[in-house]
This record gives structure tokens, C-alpha cells and sequence, in this order.
């Protein structure tokens, strides 16, 4: 017997990325920063560590959100802070959802929005993006009350132009999340969008552009009015003292941020050449991450083992579309120089095994 809600008992769930628990690898499989957090965040952090975690912190995460819309150029109460972008996710959905309503998103895309979707009960709508990662023209599902479109997305790394989102956005009955948990590695956003559209959530993160996958602490930008109905819904206190001192530190250090992010650039640009070079489809990115496309017989998910054997470890995704696929974090310079090295390794194997065969 299950005590179980039944559309609990009928979902998978969602799986995060591999997080191994011994050995030494080389991680380039769930999109974290290869550089260190600024060191004014580690300042900032043992400075919070004291008497004061006796008490509550600011529910609304006040002095966060202060700083983030001086760096973005808003205003505070367009500002909703979370527990990692995931929380705001999981906030907006709550929102916006119920039984039997549809929840809307590309396919493939960040999977956790089916699994929020059917968290509610509500009709997880997947559509498929085209072979070239544009969105179709039958995107738009009327009545639906929520629309997700990540932004750049995951796990393609492309991107929507921001005139489309805004065409999408004006079109439709309700509310569009545009996830831009990587636009700090992209070369345009949505945030000029949330002024123009009463129906617009921008989602960002501290995660990946700024090293602190661990804090976990994500923000949302939208009109007033939305912010201050996701109020009613969030946790109590979903934000701790020492994540707000981070981000306020982090946003502070916004040199620190872009020069990690120009090296990551300019590895991504080598990598994606180098793996061109080798023969694989490389999609075009925006993102820390590439999408490679195996070709000429190469299964991904052998090469997935063999370089986790190797103690690399990359994204292997068991999903349509994806099948054939391996999504690849840009690493520092010398981590990418190793994992390229072993593939070269294994395509070089590959290639004697088949000299041999035909000679036989």
C-alpha cells in the first residue's frame, strides 16, 4: 500500500548530475565553475559565521536584493531571492499551476520543469524544439499557465533571440519564466524585456558565472506585481545569513566574475574547434557547457564510460534525442587539454581496432 499522492507515486523524478562520492576525477558533467569563488565571498562568509546564526535571517533577503538591482540596474522590489534558482522554479510553478493545468517547455530542455509540473499534478506540456534548437511555430499551447523556455538552454547551449521571447510573451495567456541561469556566458538577455511584458519572469543564478554552486542562491526579476504574489508562497526564510552576505560580495566583485568568465569563452571556443577538428558535431554555445553530437558509428554512452573509466566525467543523457549526445563543461585549460587527450586516445583505438578487422 502506498500512502503516496498518486501522481507522486506515478513520477520518476528528477536526477541531477553525477556527484562521485571517491576518487579524483576530472569533473566536467554538471556545469560548475572550474575557477574559485572571488575571495571577497570567502571574506564575507567567515565574517557572517558567528553569534548571529543563532538568530533568524532577513526573510526577504533584503540587502541581496538591493545589490542585485543596483548591478542590473532595477529595482528591489522587482527582486525575489531563493534558494538557488531551483527554489524560484519550484515557487513559480506553485504559483502559477494546479491540478490539470499545463505547464509548457522545449524539449530537450532542463528537466526539472516536467518534474515540477507533475509535482502539482498539472499536464507537463514537452515541445519539441527543431533539429536546429529553434523554437516551433506551434510553441505557444493556449490556456497554458505557465511557459519555460532556459534561455540559453540546457542542454544545447543555443539560444532564442530576445524579439522572439518577446513576440512569445505578448501572445500568450500566461506567465513566461525565461531561465537564464547561463546568460552571463551568452552575448544577449531577456532583463530589458521584464519593463515591456507584465507576463515575463527572468531567472538567474549565482552558480555558474560566479563559483558558488554551493551557496545556492538564485533571483528572479519581474514586475512588481508577480513578485509580490510568489511572496505569499515561498518559504518562510529560504534564504540563510551566509548566502546573503555571498551574493552581496560576489555582485561586488564584478571583475573577479568577468575575467573567470572571459578564460571560460575562450576555452569553450578551443575545446568546440578541437572537437570539430576530431570529427564530432559541436551545436553552437552561449553557455559553459558543449553539446556534442557523436558521429560515424562512435556510441556516446561507450565514450561516456570510457572516459569516466579514465576519471573524467562528462553528461551522458539516456533520452530521445540526446541518445547520441554528451554535454561537456568547460573545465580550466589543462582539464580540457586532458579530456581531449583521451579522446584522441579513443578514436585512435577505434580506428586500429577497425585496421585490424579489415586485414583479417
Amino acid at each position: 500500500m502506498s500512502y503516496f499522492r498518486t501522481n507522486i507515486e506515478r513520477m520518476s523524478g528528477y536526477t541531477p548530475g553525477e556527484q562521485p562520492k571517491d576518487g579524483i576525477y576530472i569533473k566536467l558533467n554538471t556545469n560548475e565553475n572550474p575557477y574559485p569563488p572571488s575571495s571577497k565571498v570567502l571574506n564575507a562568509i567567515k565574517d557572517a559565521a558567528n553569534e548571529n546564526l543563532r538568530l533568524y535571517p532577513d526573510p526577504v533577503a533584503t540587502s541581496a536584493r538591493i545589490k542585485i538591482a543596483e548591478i542590473l540596474g532595477t529595482k528591489p522590489e522587482r527582486i525575489m531571492a531563493g534558494n538557488g534558482s531551483d527554489d524560484l522554479l519550484s515557487i513559480i510553478v506553485r504559483s502559477f499551476a494546479g491540478q490539470g493545468d499545463k505547464v509548457v517547455f522545449p524539449y530537450p530542455s532542463y528537466m526539472l520543469y516536467k518534474t515540477l509540473a507533475e509535482l502539482q499534478d498539472g499536464v507537463a506540456c514537452a515541445i519539441d524544439f527543431t533539429e536546429t534548437y529553434s523554437l516551433p511555430k506551434d510553441f505557444i499551447v493556449q490556456g497554458a499557465k505557465v511557459t519555460f523556455i532556459a534561455n540559453p538552454n540546457s542542454p544545447s547551449g543555443t539560444m532564442v533571440s530576445s524579439q522572439e521571447i518577446s513576440r512569445i510573451a505578448s501572445e500568450m495567456d500566461g506567465v513566461l519564466v525565461v531561465d537564464e541561469a547561463y546568460a552571463d556566458f551568452a552575448d544577449d538577455n531577456c532583463l530589458s524585456l521584464v519593463e515591456k511584458h507584465d507576463n515575463i519572469l527572468i531567472l538567474r543564478t549565482l552558480s555558474k558565472s560566479y563559483s558558488l554552486a554551493g551557496i545556492r542562491l538564485g533571483f528572479c526579476i519581474a514586475q512588481e506585481s508577480l513578485i509580490q504574489g510568489m511572496m505569499k508562497v515561498k518559504d518562510s526564510y529560504n534564504v540563510d545569513r551566509l548566502s546573503i552576505a555571498a551574493v552581496v560580495a560576489a555582485l561586488d566583485d564584478q571583475k573577479s566574475m568577468k575575467a573567470n568568465v572571459g578564460r571560460i569563452k575562450d576555452t569553450r571556443h578551443y575545446l568546440t574547434e578541437s572537437l570539430r577538428d576530431m570529427g564530432f558535431f559541436v551545436y553552437p554555445s552561449q553557455t559553459n557547457f558543449v553539446l556534442v553530437q557523436c558521429m560515424n558509428g562512435v556510441s556516446a554512452h561507450t565514450l561516456y564510460q570510457t572516459l569516466k573509466s579514465r576519471k573524467v566525467l562528462v553528461r551522458y543523457f539516456n533520452l530521445r534525442r540526446l541518445d547520441d549526445c554528451l554535454r561537456i563543461t568547460i573545465g580550466t585549460r589543462e582539464e580540457v587539454d586532458i579530456l581531449l587527450k583521451n579522446l584522441k586516445e579513443f578514436i585512435e583505438t577505434r580506428h586500429s581496432k577497425k585496421r585490424d578487422a579489415c586485414c583479417l
